[in-house]
């Protein structure tokens, strides 16, 4: 007679034949056994990712499945068909989106998803910068209304920028009436008036009352040139009356730079062509002296006179901001 404990140890030898019989009875044929998937949401550092969404898909079209892990981070995927690939993406709050590599799951297979590690999501912020060339040309404008050799002299149609924007027409006459109204250059035409009348050009004689008139006629020179060379012409041709100064390269081109400056401009546009507002600014200011100049000093003499004389006074002026001026012009709060 058997014992009780051999009974029971046939009776599990039993039942555990019968689970494979039971099994193929429902329809599992051997090979397509079906496997599990397992693994644990977990940041970089090691900890779980509670809360996480975890997709099973498979890529040959045969659906997906879904699950919300708990506080452990872990997840189980069962009676997953094998034979097909698979592939799991985990979304969580916070944090970027993992995705593991595409995989075959063998019959019966206990597959352990590794190398989890979900990274904190980097925001990207996209800045959209618009280049608005009158803003920077304002600015520029303004830095350039501040500039004072040894701090006092102004220097104003001066451009130090390596990359200038554009005046507007505006703007240009702003600069022009700037340097006109300033008080440096009020006792600048003071002072070439002396000298005048030391040298009695024009003739207008001596004494206080052609002083007076060799001061208003110098400040009718110096006014209508920079008016109409300094604004009305550029705003006309598109041309900037400002000085480029170079800076660098070697002596000789910057010599030549300056030589050429009162004949060539930079337009509107950034190109450079001949500096016609320049050249018409001299010309148009010389023309006009015959208006209130004496009878004596009156003719083409006159004219072509005082534009030989501006031109070479604005290539001696060049040379000078190129090498000597710029060293002890005050811009952007200090001495260069």
């Amino acid at each position: 007679m058997l014992s009780r404990s051999r009974i029971h140890l046939a009776i599990a030898i039993a039942v555990t034949s019968l689970v494979p019989v039971c099994l193929f009875g429902q329809g599992v044929k051997p090979g397509q056994e079906p496997g599990i998937i397992i693994g644990t949401a977990t940041d970089v550092n090691g900890g779980p990712v509670p809360n996480a969404r975890v997709e099973l898909k498979s890529s040959d079209g045969g659906g997906r499945r879904t699950l919300i892990t708990p506080e452990s981070g872990y997840f189980e995927f069962d009676h997953v068909k094998a034979g097909a690939p698979y592939q799991i993406t985990i979304l969580a709050q916070d944090f970027a989106a993992w995705t593991s590599p595409i995989w075959t799951l063998e019959p019966g297979q206990f597959k352990i998803v590794t190398g989890i590690q979900l990274r904190i999501r980097t925001e990207v912020t996209q800045v959209e910068v618009r280049y608005n060339p009158v803003q920077v040309a304002a600015e520029q404008l303004k830095t350039e209304e501040h500039q004072r050799v040894l701090g006092i002299l102004p220097n104003f149609y001066i451009s130090y920028e390596k990359d200038p924007a554009p005046l507007t027409a505006r703007m240009k006459f702003q600069l022009a009436l700037k340097v006109s109204i300033d008080p440096v250059t009020a006792a600048g035409v003071f002072g070439v008036a002396a000298l005048r009348q030391a040298a009695n050009s024009p003739k207008f004689g001596q004494g206080w009352g052609p002083f007076g008139e060799r001061f208003g006629a110098t400040a009718a020179d110096g006014f209508s040139d920079i008016m109409i060379g300094g604004a009305i012409l550029p705003c006309l041709l598109h041309q900037d009356p400002r000085y480029f100064y170079q800076g660098t390269g070697t002596t000789g081109s910057r010599i030549r730079h300056a030589i050429f400056s009162p004949f060539i401009a930079r337009s509107d546009s950034g190109k450079w062509v001949p500096n016609y507002s320049s050249i018409g600014g001299d010309l148009a200011s010389s023309a006009l002296s015959n208006l209130y100049f004496p009878r004596a000093d009156r003719g083409p003499g006159l004219v072509f006179g005082n534009f030989a004389i501006g031109t070479a006074e604005r290539i001696g002026a060049s040379l000078a901001q190129e090498f000597i001026i710029g060293k002890f012009t005050k811009r952007g709060g200090h001495v260069q």
